[in-house]
Protein backbone atom coordinates (compact mmCIF):
# COMPACT_ATOMS: atom_id res chain seq x y z
CA UNK A 1 0.00 0.00 0.00
CA UNK A 2 1.67 3.67 -0.69
CA UNK A 3 2.20 5.31 2.32
CA UNK A 4 -0.07 8.38 0.90
CA UNK A 5 -3.16 6.61 0.05
CA UNK A 6 -5.79 5.80 2.59
CA UNK A 7 -7.45 2.94 0.38
CA UNK A 8 -8.30 -0.15 2.09
CA UNK A 9 -5.83 -2.91 1.38
CA UNK A 10 -3.55 -3.91 -1.67
CA UNK A 11 -5.26 -6.97 -3.65
CA UNK A 12 -2.85 -9.39 -2.18
CA UNK A 13 -4.17 -8.42 1.15
CA UNK A 14 -7.59 -8.63 0.15
CA UNK A 15 -7.22 -12.14 -1.57
CA UNK A 16 -5.92 -13.67 1.39
CA UNK A 17 -8.43 -11.95 3.77
CA UNK A 18 -11.21 -13.68 1.16
CA UNK A 19 -9.58 -17.57 1.90
CA UNK A 20 -8.97 -16.56 5.92
CA UNK A 21 -12.25 -14.62 7.01
CA UNK A 22 -14.84 -17.67 7.39
CA UNK A 23 -12.13 -18.89 9.83
CA UNK A 24 -11.95 -15.67 12.26
CA UNK A 25 -15.85 -14.48 11.52
CA UNK A 26 -18.03 -17.77 11.68
CA UNK A 27 -20.33 -19.13 9.18
CA UNK A 28 -22.34 -16.18 8.90
CA UNK A 29 -19.47 -14.70 7.20
CA UNK A 30 -19.99 -12.54 3.92
CA UNK A 31 -18.57 -13.90 0.63
CA UNK A 32 -16.70 -12.61 -2.21
CA UNK A 33 -16.33 -8.64 -2.92
CA UNK A 34 -18.45 -8.61 0.41
CA UNK A 35 -15.72 -10.43 2.37
CA UNK A 36 -13.32 -7.85 1.01
CA UNK A 37 -15.36 -5.03 2.22
CA UNK A 38 -16.20 -7.38 5.12
CA UNK A 39 -12.43 -7.54 6.20
CA UNK A 40 -11.81 -3.46 5.99
CA UNK A 41 -14.84 -3.30 8.00
CA UNK A 42 -13.70 -5.93 10.85
CA UNK A 43 -10.72 -4.04 10.91
CA UNK A 44 -12.59 -0.63 11.50
CA UNK A 45 -14.69 -2.34 14.10
CA UNK A 46 -13.12 -2.25 17.06
CA UNK A 47 -11.89 1.86 17.03
CA UNK A 48 -10.01 2.83 20.07
CA UNK A 49 -13.25 4.43 21.35
CA UNK A 50 -15.53 1.42 21.29
CA UNK A 51 -16.15 -0.07 24.39
CA UNK A 52 -15.36 -3.78 24.06
CA UNK A 53 -17.17 -4.75 27.75
CA UNK A 54 -17.99 -8.08 29.05
CA UNK A 55 -21.43 -8.30 27.53
CA UNK A 56 -20.42 -7.50 24.20
CA UNK A 57 -17.62 -9.37 23.79
CA UNK A 58 -20.00 -12.49 25.53
CA UNK A 59 -22.40 -11.96 22.64
CA UNK A 60 -19.80 -11.65 19.83
CA UNK A 61 -18.17 -14.82 20.93
CA UNK A 62 -21.97 -16.36 21.06
CA UNK A 63 -21.56 -15.51 17.53
CA UNK A 64 -18.69 -16.78 16.66
CA UNK A 65 -16.27 -13.98 16.68
CA UNK A 66 -13.23 -15.58 17.56
CA UNK A 67 -10.88 -12.64 17.33
CA UNK A 68 -10.91 -8.78 17.97
CA UNK A 69 -8.65 -6.36 15.30
CA UNK A 70 -8.00 -3.37 17.51
CA UNK A 71 -7.69 -0.36 15.14
CA UNK A 72 -5.35 1.44 17.49
CA UNK A 73 -2.74 1.18 19.41
CA UNK A 74 -4.52 2.15 22.86
CA UNK A 75 -7.06 -0.64 23.85
CA UNK A 76 -9.02 0.11 26.98
CA UNK A 77 -12.04 -0.02 25.19
CA UNK A 78 -11.38 -3.61 25.71
CA UNK A 79 -11.96 -5.84 28.99
CA UNK A 80 -8.91 -8.03 28.46
CA UNK A 81 -9.40 -10.69 30.64
CA UNK A 82 -13.11 -11.40 29.89
CA UNK A 83 -11.64 -11.84 26.33
CA UNK A 84 -9.09 -14.29 27.26
CA UNK A 85 -11.82 -15.82 29.31
CA UNK A 86 -13.89 -16.38 26.10
CA UNK A 87 -10.69 -17.61 24.37
CA UNK A 88 -10.16 -14.66 22.03
CA UNK A 89 -7.83 -13.00 20.47
CA UNK A 90 -7.16 -9.63 21.10
CA UNK A 91 -4.39 -7.77 18.76
CA UNK A 92 -4.06 -4.13 17.92
CA UNK A 93 -1.75 -1.78 15.85
CA UNK A 94 0.98 -1.39 18.05
CA UNK A 95 2.96 1.28 15.72
CA UNK A 96 1.51 3.54 12.78
CA UNK A 97 2.87 7.26 12.19
CA UNK A 98 3.99 9.07 15.22
CA UNK A 99 4.24 12.18 13.46
CA UNK A 100 0.26 12.60 12.44
CA UNK A 101 -0.63 12.69 16.72
CA UNK A 102 2.93 14.80 17.19
CA UNK A 103 2.25 17.49 14.39
CA UNK A 104 -1.47 17.81 15.14
CA UNK A 105 -0.54 18.32 18.89
CA UNK A 106 1.63 21.32 17.81
CA UNK A 107 -1.07 22.93 15.37
CA UNK A 108 -3.88 22.44 18.89
CA UNK A 109 -0.94 24.37 20.74
CA UNK A 110 -0.06 27.06 17.90
CA UNK A 111 -3.93 28.07 17.55
CA UNK A 112 -4.63 28.23 21.81
CA UNK A 113 -1.39 30.45 21.88
CA UNK A 114 -2.11 32.45 18.61
CA UNK A 115 -5.99 32.44 19.01
CA UNK A 116 -5.85 31.32 15.36
CA UNK A 117 -9.93 29.76 15.99
CA UNK A 118 -10.82 33.65 17.11
CA UNK A 119 -9.36 35.82 14.53
CA UNK A 120 -10.83 33.20 11.84
CA UNK A 121 -14.22 34.01 13.43
CA UNK A 122 -13.19 37.69 13.05
CA UNK A 123 -12.23 37.72 9.65
CA UNK A 124 -15.19 36.00 8.34
CA UNK A 125 -17.00 39.26 9.83
CA UNK A 126 -14.58 41.40 7.84
CA UNK A 127 -13.41 42.06 11.58
CA UNK A 128 -9.59 43.10 11.58
CA UNK A 129 -9.14 44.05 14.79
CA UNK A 130 -6.77 42.85 16.56
CA UNK A 131 -7.90 43.30 20.27
CA UNK A 132 -7.18 39.70 22.34
CA UNK A 133 -5.36 38.04 19.66
CA UNK A 134 -2.13 38.82 21.15
CA UNK A 135 0.04 35.66 21.38
CA UNK A 136 3.75 35.02 23.14
CA UNK A 137 7.27 33.18 21.28
CA UNK A 138 7.52 29.84 22.59
CA UNK A 139 11.10 30.37 21.90
CA UNK A 140 13.06 29.79 24.67
CA UNK A 141 10.01 28.64 27.11
CA UNK A 142 9.58 25.44 28.60
CA UNK A 143 7.44 22.49 27.11
CA UNK A 144 7.01 19.33 29.24
CA UNK A 145 6.18 16.01 27.40
CA UNK A 146 4.42 13.16 29.89
CA UNK A 147 5.35 10.20 28.32
CA UNK A 148 8.45 10.06 26.02
CA UNK A 149 7.30 7.43 23.43
CA UNK A 150 6.71 7.39 19.82
CA UNK A 151 4.88 10.48 19.84
CA UNK A 152 6.30 12.23 22.47
CA UNK A 153 9.64 12.04 20.69
CA UNK A 154 8.06 13.40 18.08
CA UNK A 155 6.58 15.99 19.82
CA UNK A 156 9.91 17.07 21.74
CA UNK A 157 11.81 17.26 18.06
CA UNK A 158 9.24 19.80 17.21
CA UNK A 159 9.81 21.64 20.34
CA UNK A 160 13.71 21.57 19.97
CA UNK A 161 13.12 23.08 16.31
CA UNK A 162 11.35 26.16 18.13
CA UNK A 163 14.32 26.23 20.46
CA UNK A 164 12.36 25.51 23.72
CA UNK A 165 14.19 23.74 26.71
CA UNK A 166 12.42 20.60 27.12
CA UNK A 167 11.33 18.53 30.35
CA UNK A 168 9.89 14.90 30.45
CA UNK A 169 8.50 12.80 32.37
CA UNK A 170 8.24 8.58 31.93
CA UNK A 171 8.70 5.37 33.61
CA UNK A 172 11.86 5.05 31.47
CA UNK A 173 14.02 7.47 30.02
CA UNK A 174 14.14 8.06 26.00
CA UNK A 175 17.94 7.91 24.97
CA UNK A 176 16.76 10.28 21.98
CA UNK A 177 15.22 12.60 23.95
CA UNK A 178 18.11 13.03 26.25
CA UNK A 179 20.08 13.70 22.97
CA UNK A 180 17.91 16.83 22.34
CA UNK A 181 18.84 18.12 25.28
CA UNK A 182 15.41 17.21 27.39
CA UNK A 183 15.83 16.67 31.05
CA UNK A 184 13.67 14.15 33.02
CA UNK A 185 11.83 15.60 36.32
CA UNK A 186 9.33 14.38 38.59
CA UNK A 187 5.76 14.62 37.89
CA UNK A 188 5.60 17.64 39.78
CA UNK A 189 8.02 19.78 38.92
CA UNK A 190 7.16 19.19 35.22
CA UNK A 191 3.82 20.65 35.60
CA UNK A 192 5.32 23.58 37.71
CA UNK A 193 8.01 24.71 35.76
CA UNK A 194 6.61 24.23 31.93
CA UNK A 195 5.02 26.83 29.92
CA UNK A 196 3.38 24.12 27.61
CA UNK A 197 2.53 20.46 28.93
CA UNK A 198 1.23 17.64 26.16
CA UNK A 199 0.20 14.68 26.83
CA UNK A 200 1.58 11.48 25.05
CA UNK A 201 0.61 8.39 28.05
CA UNK A 202 -1.42 5.70 27.51
CA UNK A 203 -4.35 5.14 29.30
CA UNK A 204 -4.27 2.64 31.95
CA UNK A 205 -5.78 2.32 35.71
CA UNK A 206 -2.39 4.17 36.72
CA UNK A 207 -2.68 7.12 34.32
CA UNK A 208 -6.56 7.97 34.51
CA UNK A 209 -7.21 11.07 35.48
CA UNK A 210 -3.31 11.97 35.49
CA UNK A 211 -4.03 15.54 35.47
CA UNK A 212 -6.59 16.04 38.28
CA UNK A 213 -7.40 19.01 40.53
CA UNK A 214 -4.06 18.47 41.99
CA UNK A 215 -2.00 18.47 38.93
CA UNK A 216 -4.20 21.33 37.41
CA UNK A 217 -3.55 23.76 40.34
CA UNK A 218 0.29 22.96 40.24
CA UNK A 219 0.69 24.51 36.51
CA UNK A 220 1.45 28.07 35.88
CA UNK A 221 -1.68 30.12 35.45
CA UNK A 222 -0.55 30.49 31.95
CA UNK A 223 0.59 27.04 30.72
CA UNK A 224 -0.81 25.65 27.73
CA UNK A 225 -1.90 22.34 28.01
CA UNK A 226 -2.75 20.21 25.17
CA UNK A 227 -4.18 16.29 25.02
CA UNK A 228 -4.06 14.22 22.05
CA UNK A 229 -3.53 10.80 23.32
CA UNK A 230 -6.73 9.51 25.63
CA UNK A 231 -9.63 11.64 27.40
CA UNK A 232 -9.57 9.90 30.38
CA UNK A 233 -6.09 11.23 31.13
CA UNK A 234 -7.63 14.44 32.33
CA UNK A 235 -10.36 15.39 35.14
CA UNK A 236 -12.70 16.38 32.90
CA UNK A 237 -15.00 18.40 35.46
CA UNK A 238 -11.70 19.56 37.79
CA UNK A 239 -10.59 21.53 34.56
CA UNK A 240 -13.50 23.48 33.91
CA UNK A 241 -13.24 24.50 37.62
CA UNK A 242 -9.94 25.95 36.87
CA UNK A 243 -10.71 27.59 33.59
CA UNK A 244 -13.87 29.32 35.23
CA UNK A 245 -11.23 30.80 37.54
CA UNK A 246 -9.38 32.53 34.53
CA UNK A 247 -7.10 29.90 34.37
CA UNK A 248 -4.80 28.88 31.45
CA UNK A 249 -3.77 30.09 28.07
CA UNK A 250 -5.18 27.86 26.35
CA UNK A 251 -6.10 24.58 26.13
CA UNK A 252 -6.52 21.89 23.52
CA UNK A 253 -8.36 18.93 23.94
CA UNK A 254 -8.23 16.33 20.97
CA UNK A 255 -9.63 13.86 22.73
CA UNK A 256 -12.33 13.88 25.66
CA UNK A 257 -12.75 11.03 28.82
CA UNK A 258 -16.65 10.60 27.77
CA UNK A 259 -16.69 10.96 24.21
CA UNK A 260 -17.89 7.23 23.13
CA UNK A 261 -21.59 8.44 21.75
CA UNK A 262 -20.29 11.90 20.49
CA UNK A 263 -17.17 11.91 18.70
CA UNK A 264 -17.41 10.82 15.07
CA UNK A 265 -20.67 10.74 15.02
CA UNK A 266 -22.72 14.41 13.78
CA UNK A 267 -24.75 15.55 16.31
CA UNK A 268 -25.29 19.53 15.18
CA UNK A 269 -29.09 18.77 14.97
CA UNK A 270 -29.39 17.47 18.87
CA UNK A 271 -29.28 18.66 21.98
CA UNK A 272 -26.04 17.64 23.90
CA UNK A 273 -26.45 16.30 27.18
CA UNK A 274 -22.89 16.38 28.45
CA UNK A 275 -22.88 19.57 30.27
CA UNK A 276 -19.06 18.83 31.55
CA UNK A 277 -17.98 19.39 27.54
CA UNK A 278 -20.87 22.19 26.05
CA UNK A 279 -19.13 24.24 29.07
CA UNK A 280 -15.78 23.22 27.87
CA UNK A 281 -16.03 24.36 24.14
CA UNK A 282 -17.84 27.50 25.11
CA UNK A 283 -14.70 28.83 26.93
CA UNK A 284 -12.92 31.38 24.74
CA UNK A 285 -9.06 30.22 25.73
CA UNK A 286 -10.37 26.09 24.78
CA UNK A 287 -9.99 24.24 21.24
CA UNK A 288 -12.02 20.89 21.05
CA UNK A 289 -11.64 18.52 18.01
CA UNK A 290 -13.10 15.25 17.66
CA UNK A 291 -10.13 12.68 18.06
CA UNK A 292 -8.82 13.45 14.69
CA UNK A 293 -4.94 13.95 15.45
CA UNK A 294 -4.13 9.81 13.74
CA UNK A 295 -5.92 11.29 10.67
CA UNK A 296 -3.70 11.55 7.96
CA UNK A 297 -3.83 9.80 4.82
CA UNK A 298 0.21 8.26 5.87
CA UNK A 299 -1.48 6.53 9.02
CA UNK A 300 -4.67 5.56 8.09
CA UNK A 301 -2.89 3.66 5.62
CA UNK A 302 -0.48 1.68 8.03
CA UNK A 303 -3.36 1.33 10.46
CA UNK A 304 -5.54 -0.67 7.80
CA UNK A 305 -2.28 -2.48 6.72
CA UNK A 306 -1.64 -3.60 10.17
CA UNK A 307 -5.12 -4.59 10.90
CA UNK A 308 -5.72 -6.72 8.25
CA UNK A 309 -2.05 -8.14 8.64
CA UNK A 310 -3.26 -8.91 12.30
CA UNK A 311 -6.16 -11.04 11.03
CA UNK A 312 -4.14 -13.04 8.22
CA UNK A 313 -1.59 -13.64 11.06
CA UNK A 314 -4.41 -14.83 13.31
CA UNK A 315 -5.18 -16.78 10.65
CA UNK A 316 -1.86 -18.78 9.57
CA UNK A 317 -1.51 -19.52 13.11
CA UNK A 318 1.53 -16.96 13.61
CA UNK A 319 1.40 -15.07 16.64
CA UNK A 320 2.86 -11.16 16.21
CA UNK A 321 3.72 -8.65 18.26
CA UNK A 322 0.56 -6.94 17.82
CA UNK A 323 -1.46 -10.22 19.80
CA UNK A 324 -2.89 -8.48 23.49
CA UNK A 325 -4.36 -12.12 24.45
CA UNK A 326 -3.94 -14.97 24.73
CA UNK A 327 -1.00 -13.75 26.56
CA UNK A 328 1.45 -16.41 25.83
Amino acid sequence: MGAGRAVPARPAFEDEAVQAEAGVWGAAAPRGRECRRAAVERARWSHGTNPRRARVLQTLAAGGTQMVAQRSTGFNNIDLLVAERLAMTVARVSYYSPYSVAEFAWTLAMAVNRRVVRASTRTRDFDFRLDGLMGRDLHGRTVGVLGTGKIGEAFARIAHGFGMNLLGWDIAENPACVRLGMRYVPKDQLLAESDLISLHVPLIPETRHLIDAGALKAMKDDAILVNSSRGGLIDSAALVAELREGRFTGVGLDVYEAEAGLFFLDKSLQAIEDDTLARLITFPNVLVTSHQAYYTREAVGQIVEATLKNVLDYRAGRRSENVLVPRS
